[in-house]
């Protein structure tokens, strides 16, 4: 009888704290929470994979959170347990490159890709992004939504007509977004210097390849980037 007795108050007490706050490091757990931990001199650690070891959770819930040693953040699936999209928590993930091409005309007829790559300035995710410093292109290799902002600063040494390039964005050679126009620059009263600038947000699949081309709108005469790292492209995974 005691026996009995014992074991239905043990059942009591084990359903009892099934349903109750779980207090680590305090005995009384704000109401509101399942689990409150408390402490002075440490802090909670969390599972901590590398980028393999996360792809390969099996079925992962949705918003279930680990830290990623490969990229030092914390990352939670914002997607389905059949399709997981693990996004950061943490810095958003960017590339940035900017011109060392100073003498490329970029005021021709038929549109070319801007010589604005040339310089890597950093890259936060190289399994993210593939820069083509040679053809001034830039791979997504991971689908998301992504911000680019590009800065173009023009100079002609030119005497005489008026120059208008113009850019825009592609991606995967088709044009995309707004179209970045200046007004007209030459060799006169100090109008041989201007600057083109968009800022577009787009969501992306991966293996799309990111370019800005730049053509010629009014008359031929040579237009060049103005000064080395006056032209960059910026693109960060919001």
């Amino acid at each position: 009888m005691k026996y009995i007795l014992c074991m239905v108050i043990l059942l009591f007490g084990i359903n009892y704290h099934c349903y109750s706050q779980v207090g680590i490091g305090t005995t009384s757990p704000d109401p509101s929470s399942i689990l409150d931990i408390e402490s002075n001199n440490g802090g909670l650690l969390i599972p901590r994979l590398s980028s393999t070891q996360i792809a390969s959770i099996p079925n992962p819930a949705n918003g279930l959170l680990v830290y990623n040693t490969d990229l030092n953040i914390f990352q939670f699936n914002y997607g389905s347990t059949v399709t997981p999209n693990w996004l950061r928590t943490s810095r958003k993930l960017s590339v940035k490159c900017s011109n060392t091409d100073t003498t490329t005309d970029v005021n021709n007829n038929a549109a070319i890709n801007a010589p604005i790559m040339g310089s890597l300035n950093w890259n936060d995710d190289i399994s993210i992004y593939n820069v083509d410093t040679v053809n001034n292109t830039i791979t997504i290799n991971q689908t998301g939504r992504y911000r680019i902002t590009v800065n173009v600063s023009l100079i002609t040494t030119v005497n005489g007509a008026r120059f208008t390039p113009e850019m825009w964005l592609e991606i995967n050679g088709t044009q995309r977004g707004t179209f970045g126009s200046t007004g007209y620059i030459r060799i006169n009263n100090n109008h041989e210097e201007s600057s083109l600038h968009i800022t577009e947000v787009f969501n992306l699949n991966s293996g799309d390849i990111v370019s800005v081309a730049i053509v010629r709108t009014a008359n031929a005469g040579v237009v060049t980037l103005r000064t080395v790292g006056s032209s960059n492209i910026y693109i960060e995974k919001i």
